[in-house]
Parts: structure tokens; sequence; C-alpha cells
């Protein structure tokens, strides 16, 4: 996926690194924050400059690195200075031994003193030994400080630095940015409102080796989740194909046919309807069950017109077949015009080429499916499909808005700006 290099512009994180093998990882997260636009400055404990060199991040952020070393108070270097410059505070890598620390508000080193000194939410990113981590005192450190205005992103399961295979090593870099991305672009709008969002071309079976399918990417689809992760959605993306570097935290469901996506589909917005919230949402504000906003879903799948009539178990034979090989198709179900709409904000997605008709077939699609709003691309050839780029006409009933061509997710944050309009 392409991140916008404006995405974060204007934003000021203040990224703390510990004493853990895994601040290697936050050389990478400093890259992908600064290839954001954000601006990134760094406080390091004594011990994390064993692992990495202060100056190692200077060189990526362009900013003086703050340590027990150099805080000074005739200009803004400094643990109050710097928290009150920040819009987010993030700690990855945290040890075992700054997690207990910050869970008791001890401040004996410069991380723990901005930390200490920091009112807002802040990201942690644990990253410890398997017997560390499961410690019944680092879990009850952990269990306080998510309710001590922490967001705490999960660890891995894998091969550690000390050679074991166990829970402890630290969120992948991407997964801590889109952590911080979330934290510093959600929207009210959409925070923990319910939506669906439907992506990728079916795979319609012949038999158990051949299908009938079509050319998209899925990309629009991934990038509108994206999107609605990063304004604080209780998102669920409902695909044939996903793309790379997704949250690793955002519910996804890997179908393959049309009627599996219907059957799923159907499933989540009967669970949508009743607000029942993913356990994620439920730990972020265990007291968001006050507010149920209208869900919405975004159809951007192509679903197949047509699908074989008769599926063939097996694998069909060639020689059995002879020289021509005639497939009976049959009119596929329309997941768009067969669903049950109200209580629910609609989007479609219409492809199309005949560039002339375009919009009166979109403005067709919105009213005889009852739509709220209809996002038409137009097509030039099969190459358009899987492309990083995309133009959008938004079209619902009261208004039109042209999305001019720029990468995936940018278009879909226009998109969500629109679709604002059309919850009544």
């Amino acid at each position: 996926m392409t991140i916008p290099s404006d995405l974060l512009k204007n934003k000021k994180i203040l990224l703390g690194v510990t004493g853990s093998i895994a601040a290697y990882k936050s050389l990478e997260l400093v890259r992908l924050l600064v290839k954001a636009g954000a601006n990134v400055k760094v406080v390091m404990s004594e011990a994390a400059k064993k692992f990495v060199t202060p100056l190692t991040f200077e060189t990526l952020t362009s900013n003086q690195v703050l340590d027990d070393a150099n805080e000074s108070w005739t200009n803004d270097h400094n643990h109050i200075k710097a928290g009150e410059w920040a819009d987010l505070f993030v700690i990855a890598p945290a040890t075992a031994n700054t997690m207990a620390k910050l869970a008791n508000a001890i401040a004996d080193n410069m991380l723990l003193q901005c930390a200490l000194a920091y009112p807002r939410v802040k990201v942690l990113a644990p990253s410890a030994n398997t017997n560390m981590l499961q410690n019944p005192i680092t879990q009850a450190n952990l269990k306080m400080l998510a309710i001590a205005n922490y967001e705490i992103i999960s660890t891995q399961t894998k091969e550690l630095a000390c050679k074991t295979t166990g829970d402890g090593a630290m969120a992948e870099p991407i997964d801590v940015f889109w952590a911080s991305c979330r934290e510093l672009l959600k929207d009210e709008f959409w925070k923990d409102r319910m939506v669906i969002v439907t992506g990728g071309g079916t795979i319609e079976k012949i038999d158990e080796v051949r299908y009938v399918s079509n050319f998209s990417s899925g990309k629009m689809a991934s990038s509108l989740a994206a999107a609605l992760y990063c304004k604080g959605a209780d998102v669920n993306l409902i695909a044939t194909k996903f793309d790379n570097d997704l949250p690793t935290d955002m519910h996804k469901i890997d179908v393959e046919d049309s009627a599996e996506m219907l059957e799923y589909v159907i499933d989540s917005i009967r669970i949508a309807k009743k607000g029942k919230l993913s356990k994620a949402t439920l730990v972020r504000d265990e007291n968001i069950h006050r507010i149920q906003k209208k869900p919405y879903l975004f159809m951007a799948a192509a679903v197949s017109d047509y699908v074989p009539q008769f599926v063939q178990e097996g694998k069909l034979k060639k020689d059995l077949l002879g020289e021509k090989f005639e497939l009976s198709m049959k009119k596929n179900i329309d997941i768009l015009g067969s669903i049950d709409k109200e209580g629910i904000c609609v989007v479609g997605f219409k492809a199309e080429m005949d560039e002339s008709n375009a919009t009166s077939n979109a403005t067709t699609m919105l009213k005889n499916k009852n739509l709220d709003a209809v996002c038409l691309n137009i097509l030039k050839d099969s190459s358009s499909f899987g492309s990083d780029m995309n133009a959008v006409e938004f079209i619902s009933k009261s208004k039109t808005a042209s999305i001019p061509k720029n990468d995936k997710l940018s278009v879909a944050f226009e998109i969500l700006n629109n679709a604002k309009d059309v919850e009544v």
C-alpha cells in the first residue's frame, strides 16, 4: 500500500526508545513516520544507547535526541517542553523494566520523566522475553497502563533474541505506525462506528482447479479499510484479496465466491445493527455502549455478474471435453440489490469504461438499488486494475463530488469525508 507523504503532515511525534534489542525496529518506525510527513523527536534511555546510537536517530529525524546527558532549561530541549511539543508520545520498544516503572509513576530517567509529564494518550509497544512478559506482575503492570492513558500494541509470537520461540517480540514497525496514525487522525464521526467494507473480485468455481473471476485487485477496498481504521472506525474488511501491510488488528474475513461474501455481509450487517463491537473496541472504551452510531457498508467488491451454472466436482478432463468446451452460466445474485438496507448507510462502487454514459449509469444504480451514494470509477482498460492510483466521482442523492487522481489511500480519505454527508 502506498502511504501518502502528507498523511501525518504537521503532526509532531515524540518517540521513546528503551534498552531492548528491538530498538533496531524503531529505526524503521522513524522512517515510516518521517516518510508520512511527521516531525519526529526521539528520547532515549541510557540502556537504549547500547543498541542504537543517538546519531543514527538524529540523522533520520533531523532533530537532536533527548537523553539524560543533554537536557537543557535554556531552550525547549527538556522533558516538559518535549511533551508540550508532541501531539503523540510513542514508546517502542518498551522493556518489562520500563513498563514496571511507568505503571508505578517512577521517573528516574529522561524517558520516564517525559512519560510522566505527558498528559495525553501514549502508544506503547512492549518487548520482552516470554517469561518476563507473562510474569503475573508484568501482566498486572500492563493492565494498570491500559487504564492509565496507554494504548498497548500486542506483542508477537516468534523466535526471540534469546533463541527461544514464544510471545514477547515487539510488534512490527508498520503496526506501531498504524496505531500512531489512528491516535493522530481519529475522527469523532467515524470513531467506534461499525463499518463493513467488501473488496476484490469474487472467484466462481468451474471445477476444483478452474474458476471465473475478474481483474479487481482489492486495493481500493484495502485503502478504504485502512483509512477507516485511521479514523477510529470499528472496521470489518470482507474480501477475496488484501493489500500488503494492513493493520494486523483490523478485523478481516477472507472469502472466495459471491455466495460466501453475501453470507458474511448479511451476518456483519446483522451484528452491526445490534451494535456488537469488537473486543478491541471494547477495550479501548468500556463506556462506548452509551452511543450507537449508524453503521456503514462500502460495497467495493467486484462481484461476478454471472456464475457457472453447474460446478463440477474434481477436475474436468480435457480428453473428455473434446475440441470445444461450452460453459453454461447463470445470472448471479445481486448482493447490493438483495441486502436489507434499513438502518445502515450503503455506498456502492461502479466501474465503467463508457465515459459518455458512466454518470447516468451510476445515477441509475443509486436509484434502482436504493443506495445512499455511488463511487464511480471510469476505467481505461484492464491495465487500470491493480494500479496504486485512482480517481472517483462521489455521487449521492444531494451532490456530486470529483475526487482527483491520487494514491488510493488519499482517495479513500476523500471518500470518507464525502460519505459523512449521506447519513440521515
